[in-house]
């Protein structure tokens, strides 16, 4: 087995003796000759609580390595954590996929085992790992257990949404609120909702880069570490078999992966990651793929916010496996999975253990859910809508635009008495895309005004240019592209023009005829919602940056680069 670690180790000349001497520090003799060398990419971090426990998942992993025959590195790497980096974590997906990606290549290592868990920690990894296309595989950090109050359980993410409008709308106290706080988070792990991090977890296992059956495991359960020390053993299994990103991600992959998507009731961040990852594999992958795919799968997966249960019930009634076993007719049965075989020979037996749960085909929550990708003069490229989280009565809709230039132009107006909306209104939140914010801040659920909810109003159909959490719901459209700050006709809608939408037919528009909507340009005060940076990583991201409807990538990290260094550091 020739290893890519040796051009670094073998041999006797100066350079090896240095690479072999600093790295020696009490590992065995043969540690150089024969034995992979695989990197635990950890995103592990005090500031990132939802990874905090991937440390302990490492140990396991390390166990596992050296099992093997391997040697584990540690190798810890940009950590996002989604709830406390401002301005948003999507911010710097890129960055840390590109950090990542940079040091694998530039290290002595064969393989390499992804720990991640929080939103962005997953697809950045995944990006990297399909840009320097080294062997790897990902261990999913796990969601947290239920949490409860006063005797009902507590949705991660998806309560806080709706607890905070409850407090809005005076049907519940402040203090009530405040309380429950402290129970909403029971345990280590990410949301127990079918939020982003569960979402990605499970759609990277139906992509095939986890080992079947891993994904949503809690993060307290034992089973995660025998997982995770069987994963470090798969590591060296697949250096020896040279199972590289490049040699089993296929556009099959990808079409298990939207499948899976929508049979969960899974994030529409998911559509941001999957094209992402897609590009750096080079496979064509597009909005109309989701669409066409995966809008009519039904949805089977009972779960908060589209349904009633957490993940913890999810993996007790089955997991993964059960759903696609489900749905194993609508599966590309030729896609391959890191253990080397294809995804569909890993659902024979896979059973339902609790029908309320994840349903039975025949019964499903929603009968034909996934994704939707929107269409019309207000985005020429796309928007998504995720019908299985929207009120079914809006669904078809026409109302007044109320329109917002920034998200503090809509924190400073929405509970003003005289603000000039109603609950057929459409609220219209722009200058939230990867360049007017700039990194598309999950922002589009937006709050309803106060005085709708003391009506009783509980939704409205809302329009953004940036995302929302997979935690959240409501009548949202979203990922619209081209931005405002690009030039998009979402930066042309004025207050009172006539929003449609109409999820059957795929479209979003604004009423006004095509010469108006031409000779309009944006006001001042839309123009100064965009963000301006002037340098560092900010000014980078604005200036290269692409649209959702490819990934909202850098333009120049599109593709892959291999794992070749080509010159020596002495």
């Amino acid at each position: 087995m020739k290893l890519r670690s040796a051009q670094w180790y073998a041999g006797q000349d100066r350079n090896a003796y240095i690479h072999r001497a600093w790295m020696r520090r009490g590992v065995p003799d043969d540690a150089f000759t024969g034995r992979p060398q695989i990197a635990i990419a950890n995103t592990a971090s005090d500031l990132t609580p939802c990874n905090a426990h991937l440390n302990e998942v490492a140990a396991s992993v390390r166990n596992g390595v050296y099992e093997a025959g391997g040697i584990p590195l540690d190798l810890p790497v940009v950590s996002l954590g989604e709830t406390n980096v401002r301005p948003t974590a999507m911010l710097w997906r890129n960055m840390a996929a590109m950090a990542t990606e940079e040091m694998l290549r530039a290290n002595p290592v064969d393989g390499v085992v992804l720990l991640g868990g929080c939103d962005k920690t997953i697809p950045s990894l995944l990006m990297a790992a399909a840009s320097v296309d080294l062997p790897a595989v990902v261990v999913p950090g796990g969601p947290m257990l239920n949490g409860s109050f006063r005797g009902k359980s507590l949705g991660c993410g998806t309560d806080v949404w709706r607890l905070s409008e409850e407090v809005r709308g005076g049907t519940l106290s402040q203090a009530d609120f405040t309380s429950s706080e402290s129970a909403m988070i029971r345990s280590r792990g990410h949301c127990n909702t079918m939020g982003t991090a569960s979402t990605m977890a499970l759609v990277a296992e139906a992509l095939g880069t986890v080992v079947p059956g891993v994904a949503g495991t809690p993060a307290p359960d034992s089973r995660l570490l025998q997982a995770a020390h069987e994963t470090g053993r798969l590591a060296v299994e697949m250096v020896g078999a040279d199972r590289r990103p490049g040699t089993f991600l296929t556009k099959a992959s990808f079409h298990n992966a939207i499948v899976a998507l929508a049979a969960v009731g899974g994030s529409t961040n998911a559509v941001v990651h999957l094209l992402a990852i897609a590009g750096r594999l080079g496979v064509d992958l597009c909005l109309d793929h989701f669409d066409r795919i995966g809008s009519r799968v039904p949805v089977l997966v009972d779960l908060q916010p589209a349904g009633r249960f957490l993940m913890e019930d999810f993996h007790r009634a089955g997991g993964l496996l059960a759903v696609l076993h489900e749905v194993r007719d609508l599966l590309d049965p030729d896609a391959l999975t890191v253990t080397g075989r294809p995804l569909v020979e890993h659902l024979d037996g896979a059973a339902v253990w609790d029908a309320d749960v994840i349903r039975p085909r025949e019964q499903p929550l929603v009968a034909e859910g996934g994704i939707a990708v929107l269409r019309g003069n207000l985005a020429p490229d796309g928007a998504l809508i995720k019908p299985a989280a929207a009120s079914p009565h809006l669904l078809e809709h026409r109302g007044r635009a109320a329109v917002f230039d920034s998200i503090e132009d809509f924190h400073a107006r929405i509970d003003d008495p005289d603000l000039e909306v109603d609950a057929d209104s459409v609220l219209v939140l722009r200058g939230c895309g990867p360049k007017g914010y700039p990194g598309m801040p999950e922002v589009s659920n937006m709050p309803l005004p106060k005085k709708l909810l003391e009506q009783g109003v509980r939704d409205m159909v809302r329009i953004c240019d940036g995302r929302m959490s997979g935690t959240a719901y409501g009548t949202v459209v979203l990922h619209v592209a081209p931005e405002a700050a690009a030039g998009g006709p979402l930066a042309l809608v004025r207050t009172g023009d006539i929003v449609s939408l109409d999820v059957k037919a795929r479209r979003i528009d604004v009423d006004v005829p095509a010469d108006e909507l031409a000779r309009r340009t944006p006001n001042k005060s839309t123009l100064d919602g965009f963000a301006n940076p002037k340098r560092g990583w900010e000014r980078l991201y604005v200036d290269h940056v692409q649209q959702a409807h490819t990934g909202a990538d850098l333009d120049f990290l599109v593709g892959s680069s291999g794992s070749g260094v080509s010159r020596e550091s002495h």
